[in-house]
């Protein structure tokens, strides 16, 4: 009895930690299979020896936040999110830009409503503790644009993050209920917390993300529950 005890046991246990339905679902960003573009281009490269998919705006692009390449199929509302990227303003861009780039998720059908967390690469290690402090943002779609929340919300949706233009990061979000969690490089505490999600406890999709004037690079999408 005991020679069989230990593998049953054994067998439980790992059926405890991975229950039924709790695989990793990955989108490995080797090409744009089971992508669709929506205000951006996308193209298959190897950038800094992995692969991965470039991605920018499209031209004649209009709104400033429902620039997104969404995994199709993907149907999310709560679980972990997590990719990695690396951002940086592309040629031509405005001053203004910041290689914005990040994840929306819970994306409504036709794009017109969803949550986003991005990261701002060049505030990072900017000379300006206030762009510092603007490194990782929060918004809701499309009520709750960054200066809304700005305004009115001073602080509150936004952080520091150690960040640099154009290398890989680790990106990691947590998202339950109306809260979510952002962490970056692997670290065990969150670069920022969120705690009441716009749009409430919602569903729907799941897209990359990239602002005005970013060339943006995305690489092994994978969400767990």
């Amino acid at each position: 009895m005991r020679i069989l005890f230990i593998p049953v046991f054994c067998l439980l246990l790992l059926a405890l930690a991975h229950p039924a339905g709790a695989q990793i679902k990955r989108q490995a960003l080797d090409s744009l299979d089971g992508l669709k573009l929506h205000q951006v281009a996308a193209e298959p490269v190897t950038f800094k020896g992995r692969k991965a998919i470039r991605v920018t705006e499209a031209a004649g692009a209009q709104a400033a936040e429902d620039r997104l390449v969404i995994w199709t199929g993907a149907d999310f509302q709560d679980g972990v999110i997590e990719v990695d990227v690396a951002g940086q303003p592309g040629a031509g861009a405005a001053e203004a830009a910041r290689g914005f780039l990040g994840v929306a998720f819970r994306v409504a059908p036709d794009a017109s409503r969803f949550e986003c967390i991005y990261l701002r690469p060049t505030n990072g290690r900017a000379d300006d503790q206030v762009r510092r402090n603007h490194s990782v943002q929060y918004v809701s779609a499309p009520d709750f644009p960054w200066p809304r929340l700005r305004k009115e919300f001073p602080e509150k949706y936004e952080s520091y993050v150690d960040l640099v233009p154009g290398e890989w990061t680790k990106v990691k979000i947590e998202v339950r209920g109306v809260k979510a969690r952002l962490y970056v490089h692997g670290a065990a505490q969150p670069a920022l917390l969120v705690n009441d999600l716009k749009l409430g406890e919602t569903k729907g999709g799941l897209a990359l993300w990239i602002g005005p004037g970013t060339l943006g690079h995305f690489a092994d999408l994978r969400v767990s529950p």
